[in-house]
């Protein structure tokens, strides 16, 4: 029996029988001794498991720069470097004075990808931080921070609607594996409006709203742009009834038994309800200052982007100078 086999039949039997699906991927992506991120990512890009839209060669990295200089930031935060390619692309159109002019922190959990990230942007004055918390309290709490595909690997949580109508939460059982159904209290979310059929399913990523919760009322002033793939609430369960989530691994997409059997092996990922990151950003004392498609951020339209958004957004009370378009 695997490590993570182990160690997940004894979580199911301390909480009483099932795992809740997050927690299921929480370990599955974060446990120190098998999760993906922690021991087994063998990267990003083509050797790796899975591409983000950065690593298949697409154009962020100007139109990034671009609005890193609109912020009138000194500090930039970028949570979630990957590979650390993006960065050093970024690093290179702000130009040689504006690198001089400013401090580049890296926010990473991973000790993989930090690994690759050093790798990567050797040469380059970086200043890595384990949270955004500590991050901002290097920057006097202000700055532009932005990430690319972050939002989508946190763990979320998932709710079925049942045939009397009431939606109930997706747990686990394990060997055998079993997918269970309870009743559970709903998270804030906007999915839950949707007048969606019974049998469907809707993921919630609870874990980044509580994580936001966390460090953004310490973001005083600058900018916070989010890239990632998703739509609004109203379009984002078109056509897919049975939810967005799946997993990767070796660039080979995975369903959901798929990815229950193999924990630790694989990426896992849903689709961002970007109506969810506005409403949550809000009630944290955000205000969005633009929401687009990301060919509209970009300038232009390619098919590769009409899967994505870009989300800005800076703290109500704070200063900003970004304008909505870069």
């Amino acid at each position: 029996m695997s490590q993570a086999r182990r160690f997940l039949l004894e979580l199911q039997r301390e909480l009483g029988g099932t795992i809740p699906f997050d927690r299921f991927m929480a370990e599955a992506l974060h446990n120190p001794a098998f999760g993906y991120y922690a021991t087994r990512i063998r990267g990003i890009g083509p050797r790796g498991d899975f591409s983000t839209f950065a690593t298949l060669g697409a154009p962020l990295a100007r139109p990034i720069a671009e609005w890193v200089h609109s912020t009138r930031q000194r500090h930039i935060v970028e949570i979630g470097a990957g590979n650390g390619k993006l960065a050093r692309s970024v690093l290179r159109e702000l130009g040689f004075a504006a690198r001089l002019a400013r401090r580049y922190h890296i926010v990473e959990t991973s000790p993989r990808l930090r690994e690759a990230q050093e790798k990567e942007l050797r040469g380059f004055r970086i200043q890595w931080h384990a949270t955004p918390a500590e991050a901002l309290a290097a920057t006097g709490n202000s700055a532009a921070i932005f990430s690319n595909e972050l939002p989508d690997a946190f763990p979320c949580r998932i709710f079925e609607k049942t045939a009397t109508g009431e939606w109930h939460e997706l747990h686990i059982e394990l060997d055998p594996i079993r997918q269970v159904l309870r009743p559970a209290t709903l998270p804030d979310s906007t999915a839950f409006t949707l007048g969606l059929p019974p049998g469907s399913r809707i993921e919630v990523h609870e874990s980044y709203r509580q994580w936001l919760a966390e460090w953004v009322p310490a973001f005083h002033s600058g900018a916070m742009l989010t890239i990632d793939y998703g739509s609004p609430v109203e379009t984002l369960y078109h056509r897919r009834p049975q939810g967005t989530l799946r997993g990767y691994a070796l660039h080979q997409r995975l369903d959901l038994e798929e990815i229950l059997a193999a924990p630790g092996l694989a990426d896992i990922t849903a689709d961002v309800n970007f109506t969810d990151l506005e409403t949550w950003g809000t009630a944290l004392g955000l205000r969005t200052l633009a929401h687009t498609t990301l060919s509209e951020f970009l300038g232009k339209k390619s098919a590769p982007t009409e899967a994505f958004r870009a989300l800005i957004q800076s703290p109500s009370g704070g200063r900003c100078s970004v304008s909505a378009q870069a």
